[in-house]
């Protein structure tokens, strides 16, 4: 039976729809945490990490007091971890690598022996570029970073070995595969769909994370220090952002049944490829597109307010009513990953053409709370995400939209390895939230009755 002879479905769905449908009030009254929130917006404690905190409001007698956002990789602040890689002109994602994997900075010996470890275990399987990534392209990158990170269990002879050390050898190997498995998937997407020349170079192992990727990405394999210290910090910032993000409790939930690295990795590649979160900064970039279109005057904060008005009414963009890029779940008053890479965008921004949109998106960030709370008539804070200003930073780079949310992927596989790990030395008992059955019970009817 092919979908015009199911001719159906349609009617069908229509009556899952129906019997599907739950009132919202149920959720209050049996006390439901509906995507594991409480009622003031806070997450459901679901476990007990080590590796990162997320903090960006206080509880005063049981109202959220706003404070300026925190991240904290392992104890330490992002903030000094970013300021003092600058401070000596060198790349940093490899010490976030480290320090989130094993607990601790690294020596300047550790950091160097690591690093090198990482630039060659980039290498690909023999075969495995053109087995899995050549002969079957993907529109999306992300399903194929998720399939070929699937794909590279078959590569590993011991794929279910779950010990410390073997789930050591597999994060960092996945870490170090990642940008190349992306680069690659993204030249072929060029080449298959959109009729582009395939260039696909092989790497350098005297480069790093950053390094490589730009130089992967661009036909010339040139890039500025500048731009490859940009790359960076936005690879340190998004390296990891607490257990209770999406696509991290996917890798903990599916670490916690007890399956196999490539596995919760994949799971949680696909959760990060949703609009609602990795997915975001692509929402940003789409919106952006439209405000550049329709303010005429990107210096006028009378006009740029007032479009920000229509857009939350839900007459402009994608009718959504959503000021994509602006607030968060957990930060109020300030999100340090926006605050950072801001002063990186405007840095490299300054007194090129790119000025005169970092001017747009700084008006945004300042006028939207305000239109915030005149169309909602509430005090809640809300502030810039990092997402406004990743996309901006992406475009200054040269690199497309299409692999805004990969980079992110090729980062937070780091905060996921750890996560993994821990879950696995911590967890002790599989992940099961219960959800309350409303349904009732019916008689069975018989076929010939029915």
């Amino acid at each position: 039976m092919n979908k015009n002879e199911f001719a159906s479905v349609g009617s069908l769905c229509n009556k899952l729809k129906e019997y599907a449908a739950v009132d919202p009030a149920l959720y209050e009254k049996f006390h439901v945490k509906r995507g594991l929130r409480k009622s003031d917006g806070t997450g459901v404690t679901a476990g007990i990490t080590k590796i990162c905190n997320v903090h960006g409001y206080l509880m005063n007698e049981g109202e959220v007091e706003p404070i300026p956002g925190e991240l904290i990789y392992r104890g330490y602040d992002i903030n000094d971890l970013v300021s003092n890689v600058e401070k000596e002109g060198r790349y940093g994602f490899e010490e976030v690598v480290y320090l989130l994997l094993f607990g601790n900075l690294p020596s300047e010996n550790e950091l160097r022996q690591f690093t090198d470890y990482l630039a060659h275990s980039r290498e690909l399987p023999d075969s495995f570029a053109e087995d899995m990534i050549l002969k079957a392209p993907s529109r999306n990158i992300m399903n194929k970073m998720s399939r070929s990170v699937l794909a590279l269990y078959s590569y590993d002879d011991n794929g279910e070995d779950t010990s410390l050390e073997a789930e050591m050898h597999k994060a960092v190997n996945l870490i170090a595969k990642l940008p190349v498995i992306m680069s690659f998937a993204y030249q072929v997407q060029q080449r298959h769909y959109y009729n582009k020349s395939l260039i696909i170079h092989p790497t350098r192992p005297e480069e790093g994370t950053a390094q490589t990727i730009l130089s992967l990405l661009r036909r010339d394999r040139e890039y500025t220090p500048e731009e490859a210290h940009l790359l960076d910090v936005l690879l340190m910032i998004h390296a990891e952002h607490g257990g209770g993000n999406n696509s991290t409790f996917t890798c903990r939930v599916l670490t916690s049944s007890g399956t196999d690295a490539y596995s919760a990795y994949a799971g949680a590649i696909g959760s990060l490829k949703g609009p609602k979160h990795g997915g975001a900064n692509l929402k940003v970039a789409q919106m952006m597109n439209d405000f550049r279109t329709n303010i005429i005057n990107w210096e006028d904060d009378t006009e740029v307010a007032d479009y920000i008005r229509k857009t939350m009414k839900k007459e402009t963009n994608d009718r959504s009513g959503l000021i994509y890029g602006m607030g968060h779940a957990v930060y109020t008053l300030s999100d340090p990953r926006a605050v950072i890479l801001k002063r990186k965008a405007y840095e490299l921004a300054r007194g090129t053409d790119f000025e005169k949109e970092f001017m747009l998106i700084d008006a945004i960030e300042r006028l939207t709370p305000e239109v915030f709370r005149e169309l909602k008539g509430d005090g809640k804070t809300i502030c810039a995400n990092v997402d406004l200003y990743s996309g901006f930073v992406y475009n200054m780079l040269g690199i497309p939209q299409d692999l805004f949310t990969p980079l992110f992927a090729v980062a937070r596989m780091a905060g996921w390895s750890a996560h993994r790990m821990e879950e696995m030395m911590t967890g002790g008992r599989i992940i099961r939230p219960a959800y309350k059955a409303v349904a009732r019970r019916r008689d069975y009817t018989n076929l010939g009755e029915r």
